[in-house]
């Protein structure tokens, strides 16, 4: 190997080294206070906003401090003192004691959250996502007592199946099946929790008392027994998401065209290629394919002609994209087998279906 060849190895060893360490760097915001008092109602996610450009990496700037590194130990009136460690920006806490007129210690108020749980807190137990075939084999909703269509709270609905009396049920109606667009194949069915119930009466129609309702129940509903497990842990710890195939957003929770900040979308990602609750994801949006025409000027997509969206689709020497547009970040709050749900936690720009997903990078990179 020849002496030039090693001096480009080693440049890019060099680079690619720097890279990382600037990525691992926490990188402290302009202005940003000395020392914060923590208020009701606040988040980690959103004091950690005051201090960092990455919000998501709190953990980082806490990491110091086992005590609060524990979410539970931070409470309002607490007072929260950047300080340096080595070089690395770090963060330290002063309890507030809290004292009654006799000088007796009172309790506090809430522990601080990692993120808003109201935002999340009716997705943890009310939306699913399971294997279409699967719900189509769960208990059928029949019909009620009450000869209305439509069945709410304290009416009876007969459910098609021999049901222990006493068992808790959900009944969920079907909502949209998700495909992957890398090769078509289901990655489940979305199902929407409509009511709860408990089974009153058991026989090959069970009859069901309908607990609570959010929205109204129907003939064709499905039974599914509620399990503990469905109840998922609202403690969530940020960590960069690992990329292992193409990840993209599957649509808006809502149905919208356009979310933003702190609205729900479903990803392409779930248990089965490692994702898990906390998991870091950046949005991108797919950079234009400009197509140079006959006359060597630039044409964007809402200029281009058939011949010339032929170019771009297949690719050729006159088809150039360009870069792709960063548009925010997302934290997964709860995993299914292929999908997940996540929250939008920061956005630059509105977010939609198709919206590639990747390693999460540090704002100072992405400004380079």
């Amino acid at each position: 190997m020849d002496a030039t060849m090693k001096r480009l190895i080693l440049f890019a060893l060099m680079s690619v080294t720097s890279s990382l360490a600037l990525a691992d760097t926490l990188t402290l915001k302009p202005g940003h206070p000395d020392s914060y008092i923590v208020q009701k109602g606040d988040t980690l996610w959103d004091i950690s906003a005051q201090f960092l450009n990455d919000p998501w990496r709190w953990p980082k700037l806490w990491g110091a401090n086992p005590q609060i590194a524990n979410p539970h130990l931070i409470y309002p009136g607490d007072r929260l003192t950047l300080v340096f460690i080595d070089g690395e920006p770090r963060l330290v806490v002063k309890p507030q004691l809290r004292k009654s007129p006799e000088g007796r210690k009172m309790a506090k108020d809430g522990a601080v959250p990692a993120i808003d749980l109201a935002l999340i807190q009716p997705y943890l137990v009310n939306n699913r996502v399971v294997d279409p075939d699967w719900f189509g084999q769960q208990p059928l909703v029949l019909g009620g007592e009450s000869p209305s269509r439509f069945h709410v709270s304290d009416n009876i609905v007969y459910v098609h199946a021999e049901l222990p009396k006493g068992q808790k049920l959900g009944i969920y109606d079907a909502g949209r099946i998700f495909t992957s667009k890398v090769d078509d194949s289901v990655l489940g069915q979305e199902i929407i929790l409509s009511a709860s119930g408990r089974v009153v009466e058991s026989g090959p129609i069970s009859k069901v008392e309908l607990l609570t309702n959010l929205k109204e129940t129907r003939a064709g509903f499905r039974a599914i027994a509620i399990e503990d497990d469905s109840l998922m842990s609202a403690y969530f710890m940020p960590k960069p998401a690992r990329v292992t195939e193409p990840a993209y957003v599957l649509g808006s929770e809502k149905k919208l065209r356009e979310v933003g900040k702190l609205d729900v979308v479903y990803i392409s990602q779930g248990s089965s290629t490692g994702v898990e609750p906390g998991d870091v994801f950046s949005i991108y949006r797919d950079g234009e394919t400009v197509v140079i025409d006959d006359e060597g000027m630039p044409v964007s997509t809402i200029d281009r002609n058939a011949y010339e969206n032929l170019l771009a689709k297949f690719g050729s020497e006159q088809a150039i994209k360009v870069p792709d547009i960063y548009h925010g970040n997302l934290m997964v709050f709860k995993v299914f087998d292929k999908v997940s749900m996540g929250l939008i936690m920061v956005n630059d720009r509105p977010v939609r279906a198709d919206d590639k997903l990747t390693v999460p990078e540090s704002a100072n990179l992405r400004s380079e």
